[in-house]
C-alpha cells in the first residue's frame, strides 16, 4: 500500500493522460497574484501564534510498553516488538480539523502542497533514473481523491481507487466544485507532511513520534490489537470509521460513513483520545525505515526514540518516506488493517490525499 506524489505521476501517466489542467488557467490576475505572494509563504516565515493553552489536549502519563506487532496480521516491518520507555507528553484529543486548519490558513496565508505547481527538479530526485517527465497538464496543483469504482479490481493497482486531481486540496477535498461548508468539525485532509508541520510551528506544537503516537493509541492496554481492545473491528458496535464491505467498490456502512466522519463520532480509547483508530491517517514525525524496528531492538529497551536518521523503503528505495499511523475510513481486512495500533504506514512528505490528516502533541 503505496500512495506517494512523486509516484502519482507515474500512476497518471499510465491512467489519467486525460486529465486537463483543470481551471488554472481560468483565474484572474488578482488571483494569481494573490497565489504567487501565498506561495513564498513556507514554514520558515511561519510564527508561533502564541497560544500556550493545552485545550481539547490530553496528558498521556509516561510509561514503557513493547512497540510493535501483536497478531498475526502484522507486516514484516512491525517486528520484533520491543521495549520502549516515554516520557509524559501531551496530544490533542482528536485529529486537526478544517476549522483549525482554517484558522491557521487565515492568521499566515499559508499556501499548502496540493495548493501549489510540483517542481518537477525536485520531484525526479526521488523517482528512477530516466523517469520520463510528465506531461505540463499534469504538473499541476493537484491531490489524491479516492474514486471507488463500481466493480472488484486488483488490490494490487491502487490506481484503480486514487485519481490525480487537479484543483483538489485541503477546501476543495473532491476537486473543483467540492468544498468543506458544513464540515468544520472534520479532519482536514489533502495535508502533506510539510504543511502539517507549518501548522505545528504556528500552533506552539509538534508532530508525534511514532513512538509516541503507537503508545497513545493502545490507551493503557497491554499488547492488545486495537485501541479498545482485542474484540475484532466488526463485531458488535461500531468501533471506528472503517471500510465495511468489500473494499474499494461496496462499503456497506455498518458505522453509518462511507467517508471522513466528523471528529469524535466514536468512542475514545483509554487515555480519552478519539480516533486512534480509522477515519483518517495522522503523519507522524519519524523518518520510514522497513528494517528499523530490528535496529533498536535490545532487552533493556531505548527511551523517547525519534526514529531513524534517514528513509527507505525497498518498495521505492528513491522516495524517502515519514511515517502515518492509526488508519483511515478506507482500511478493511482485505486490503488494509491499518485500524490495529502497531500498523505502519508511510508516505512521502510532499504526499496529499483525501484520508491523510494528522494531530499534534506538546
Amino acid at each position: 500500500m503505496k500512495f506517494q506524489n512523486t509516484i502519482c505521476f507515474l500512476i497518471a501517466l499510465i491512467s489519467f493522460a486525460v486529465i486537463s489542467s483543470c481551471s488554472q488557467d481560468k483565474k484572474s490576475t488578482t488571483e494569481k497574484l494573490a497565489a504567487s505572494v501565498a506561495d513564498q509563504i513556507t514554514i520558515e516565515n511561519i510564527s508561533f501564534n502564541g497560544d500556550t493553552s493545552k485545550a481539547e489536549m490530553v496528558m498521556i502519563p509516561g510509561g514503557v510498553y513493547m512497540m510493535g506487532a501483536d497478531n498475526q496480521q502484522a507486516s514484516e516491518d512491525e517486528y520484533p516488538k520491543h521495549k520502549v520507555m516515554i516520557d509524559t507528553f501531551w496530544i490533542d484529543q482528536h485529529e486537526v480539523t478544517n476549522d483549525q486548519f482554517a484558522e491557521f490558513v487565515a492568521s499566515t496565508g499559508y499556501l499548502t502542497t496540493a495548493e501549489r505547481k510540483p517542481d518537477w527538479e525536485e520531484l525526479k530526485k526521488q523517482l528512477p533514473p530516466d523517469t520520463p517527465k510528465p506531461d505540463e497538464s499534469l504538473l499541476v496543483a493537484a491531490s489524491l481523491v479516492f474514486t471507488p469504482p463500481t466493480q472488484k479490481v486488483d488490490l494490487n493497482d491502487y490506481s484503480q481507487w486514487w485519481s490525480w486531481v487537479p484543483g483538489a486540496s485541503w477546501k476543495t477535498p473532491e476537486g473543483p466544485g467540492s468544498d468543506i461548508n458544513g464540515k468544520g468539525n472534520y479532519p482536514v485532509v489533502h495535508v502533506s507532511w510539510d504543511d502539517a508541520m507549518a501548522y505545528c510551528k504556528w500552533a506552539g506544537k509538534r508532530l508525534p513520534t511514532e513512538a509516541e503516537w503507537e503508545y497513545a493509541s493502545r490507551g493503557g492496554l497491554i499488547n492488545n490489537v486495537y485501541p479498545w481492545g482485542n474484540e475484532h473491528v466488526n463485531i458488535g458496535k461500531p468501533k471506528a470509521n472503517t471500510w465495511e464491505g468489500n473494499f474499494p467498490n461496496v462499503n456497506i456502512a455498518l458505522d453509518k460513513f462511507t467517508g471522513i466522519a466528523p471528529v469524535k463520532s466514536f468512542a475514545p480509547n483509554g487515555y480519552d483520545l478519539y480516533d486512534m483508530a480509522g477515519n483518517v491517517w495522522e503523519w507522524c514525525s519519524d523518518w520510514y525505515r522497513n528494517d528499523y524496528y530490528k535496529s533498536v531492538n535490545n532487552p533493556a529497551g531505548i527511551k523517547n526514540p525519534k526514529g531513524p536518521a534517514d528513509s527507505f523503503d525497498p518498495d521505492e528505495p528513491y522516495t524517502p518516506k515519514r511515517v502515518s499511523r492509526g488508519g483511515s475510513f478506507m482500511c478493511n481486512e482485505s486490503y488494509c488493517s491499518g485500524y490495529r495500533a502497531a500498523r505502519r504506514m508511510k508516505s512521502s512528505p510532499d504526499s496529499g490525499m483525501s484520508n491523510l490528516g494528522f494531530r499534534c502533541v506538546k
